[in-house]
């Protein structure tokens, strides 16, 4: 079993990294290991003073820009800013959020989680040298992509059902994002990653008892944030790891421990509904990728 830990990443001095929602937890920790192990690192933050917080404990190399993932113009506006990237992490997220719509009207945790960071990636994709890194979670299990009713505007909302269909939809988008990129012929890599069960405050915006389970229940079995952001470190920056792989904690049915090759469900593998969710995806966000063929 591996034990690698960010004290293992190789030397990043004159790389670009994104990595969104860094203004706390696992995006923080990301930013801190990146920034220590030399790399330039771009803090796209929806609260730019928690990230300007953030950035002033990590230096001159850390940098903060503004990025709202629900408003598709704060997208597109962070988008242009950008000359070149070597890696892009798609890590900002909302977990388990009463029924709300972001500011283009789609279902806040489908509109966040996937159509932003889909619309992110596709609008960067081309100014992007290494690869783009998508945070995923173990609730992915729990999902099933309605392409007919996507922003729940038709099904009863369920907080939960909907999270879990924004993670396996993050799945969806990685694995196929690979294959569009392979059969380019291009040498960007599309990588998944989860963070296990991680303490950090995004259990904290459930607006529910939800929150409050969790909070009595971290401290006992959660594992730290540090720990947490080695999945999506290992994916970002281990040169040989092979795209479309997905990575999680090795141990306690992947809720903590070091990182590793994990795997996804049936349903994240299905090309069909991958396909079918890309040209949804398309749609609604406006954004049409080109792959150079």
């Amino acid at each position: 079993m591996t034990t690698w830990t960010a004290g293992d990443i190789v030397d990043q001095k004159g790389r670009t990294f994104i990595v969104t929602g860094a203004n706390s937890g696992l995006g923080a920790e990301a930013a801190k290991a990146l920034v220590n192990a030399g790399a330039h690192v771009i803090l796209a933050c929806r609260n730019v003073d928690k990230g300007r917080a953030v950035a002033a404990q990590l230096g001159e190399r850390a940098e903060v820009r503004r990025l709202d993932l629900a408003d598709l113009a704060s997208v597109r506006e962070f988008a242009d800013s950008i000359e070149s990237v070597d890696v892009l992490v798609n890590n900002a997220g909302v977990m388990a959020v009463p029924l709300s719509r972001t500011a283009d009207g789609f279902e806040m945790q489908i509109g966040t989680n996937h159509l932003g960071h889909f619309a992110l990636t596709g609008q960067l994709l081309d100014k992007v040298t290494d690869r783009v890194v998508t945070m995923s979670s173990t609730m992915h299990k729990l999902g099933s992509v309605d392409l007919d009713d996507l922003n729940w505007e038709r099904r009863r909302y369920g907080r939960w059902l909907a999270y879990g269909q924004s993670k396996l939809a993050n799945l969806l988008f990685t694995y196929e994002l690979q294959r569009q990129l392979a059969a380019s012929g291009s040498t960007v890599k599309a990588l998944a990653s989860h963070p296990g069960y991680a303490a950090t405050n995004l259990q904290s915006h459930t607006e529910s008892i939800s929150s409050r389970i969790m909070a009595l229940a971290g401290p006992f079995i959660a594992q730290s944030a540090e720990m947490g952001a080695l999945p999506m470190l290992y994916a970002a920056t281990v040169p040989d790891t092979a795209g479309g792989s997905y990575l999680g904690p090795s141990s306690m049915l992947e809720t903590r421990g070091y990182p590793e090759v994990v795997q996804s469900n049936r349903k994240s593998h299905d090309e069909s509904v991958a396909r079918q969710l890309w040209s949804l995806s398309e749609r609604l966000t406006g954004i049409n990728y080109d792959f150079g063929g």
